[in-house]
């Protein structure tokens, strides 16, 4: 008997199914991924994991025995090669699994230094899976030279690691400044001087020119016409969606896999959730790379699936820990005209407006402006600016 079969192994995935029989559907569910790790979390990899702070048995979303508790067929280790929408069916390796249901969570995978700059030599690094931590882990040697390309969180979380243990590191970004893409000037420059506290060399407004050695890494030549030696290099260049099996099999792409506000693609019998999907979202479309929309949005297929035939609501947050600092990000802060800088104690939040409308906060070690902030944002509230910038202001007193 056909069931629903979900592609992808990882939040997204593991929640459909865990999602599915916690609403008592008892037909087969199979999820397939081609990791041979049972689902696990990706955000500890490169920090807990990493540091050797964390198990790898504590990595795992759900106790391997869950799955198969649960009547939940786990097929890992084996790609699919293709979707045939027409016959309702997945191929896996030599093995063709037909389905009522198709859920893609597909995921993402970051993006690689071209071969043509040394970018397929060994020693040159990505942080996606569980193998690439694996791989990594043994470069981290106190005194090692760490090249860190691209100055998002990816890259700024992991030469936060290797400074910790102790590890001589420089960080190029291209763009004029670090987080350039994502965060406000202000928020920037927190963290450089963060970094720059713990000796990590930050270098902005200069490229990657290549990578030069002799069977491994040895030197990064940069646009500024410097060569750096280095022993090895992570590429903290962002994601892109995986979306070559959803594009072989017909279904509309628009930055990711095409969803209704349900999540179902242009297949009316297959869905998709995570960071592969984009859906409706104020107007507009997005596509949102967070923990917290694999969750929910992979949840909300589930129950559609079942025929609940709600609309995914996004509430988009984020995080990111270096050092002793976390940052909570709630909300989006696309097409901001305003910053306001709240310092709080050792704390400080970074909240966004476009014109009259609050529309993201950043909260370094505060909390409660993250919580207030994300609540407000959620109802639609937006307080005065003025009030918000008064530290004489009672954060909890702008949600009455």
């Amino acid at each position: 008997m056909a069931g629903i079969v979900i592609i992808g192994a990882g939040q997204a995935g593991a929640s459909v199914a865990a999602k599915l029989r916690a609403l008592g559907h008892t037909g087969p569910v199979t999820l397939i991924g081609e990791e041979t790790a049972p689902p696990y979390q990706r955000p500890p990899l490169s920090k807990g994991y990493l540091l050797g702070e964390m198990e790898l048995e504590r990595l795992y979303l759900r106790a391997p025995s869950f799955w198969a508790d649960q009547n939940v067929t786990l097929r890992l280790g084996i790609p699919v090669t293709a979707i045939d929408p027409a016959a309702q069916s997945v191929t896996l390796g030599d093995e063709v699994i037909p389905y009522d249901r198709l859920v893609l969570t597909t995921g993402s995978s970051p993006r690689r230094l071209p071969a043509a700059i040394g970018g397929d030599l060994p020693g040159v690094h990505t942080v996606r899976t569980l193998a690439d931590v694996d791989a990594m882990a043994p470069e981290f040697r106190s005194g090692a030279r760490l090249l860190v390309v691209g100055g998002g969180y990816i890259g700024l979380e992991a030469a936060a690691v290797a400074a910790k243990l102790g590890l001589s590191v420089t960080l190029v970004e291209m763009a004029p400044r670090i987080l350039q893409r994502v965060a406000s000037a202000e928020t920037a420059d927190y963290f450089r001087k963060l970094h720059q506290d713990h000796g990590v060399t930050i270098l902005e407004g200069v490229g990657l020119d290549r990578l030069s050695g002799d069977g491994r890494v040895r030197s990064a030549k940069l646009s500024d016409g410097r060569e750096l030696p280095v022993d090895f290099v992570i590429v903290g260049a962002g994601i892109t969606p995986n979306t070559g099996l959803a594009e072989a099999a017909g279904l509309a792409l628009e930055n990711g896999i095409r969803t209704d506000a349900k999540g179902r693609t242009s297949d009316p019998h297959i869905w998709a959730a995570g960071d592969c999907a984009s859906f409706p979202y104020q107007g507009g479309r997005i596509r949102l790379e967070s923990v917290g929309n694999a969750i929910d949005q992979a949840e909300l297929v589930a129950e559609n699936i079942l025929g609940a035939g709600k609309d995914y609501s996004a509430k988009p947050w984020f995080w990111s820990d270096q050092y002793d600092v976390k940052l909570q990000i709630a909300g989006l802060n696309t097409g901001y005209d305003r910053v306001i800088t709240r310092p709080d104690g050792a704390g400080l939040s970074i909240w966004y407006y476009a014109g009259a409308r609050l529309l993201a906060v950043d909260a370094m070690n505060d909390p409660r402006a993250y919580m207030v902030g994300k609540r407000l944002i959620e109802a639609g509230r937006s307080p005065d600016p003025a009030l918000v910038s008064d530290p004489a202001t009672d954060l909890k007193a702008l949600m009455r």
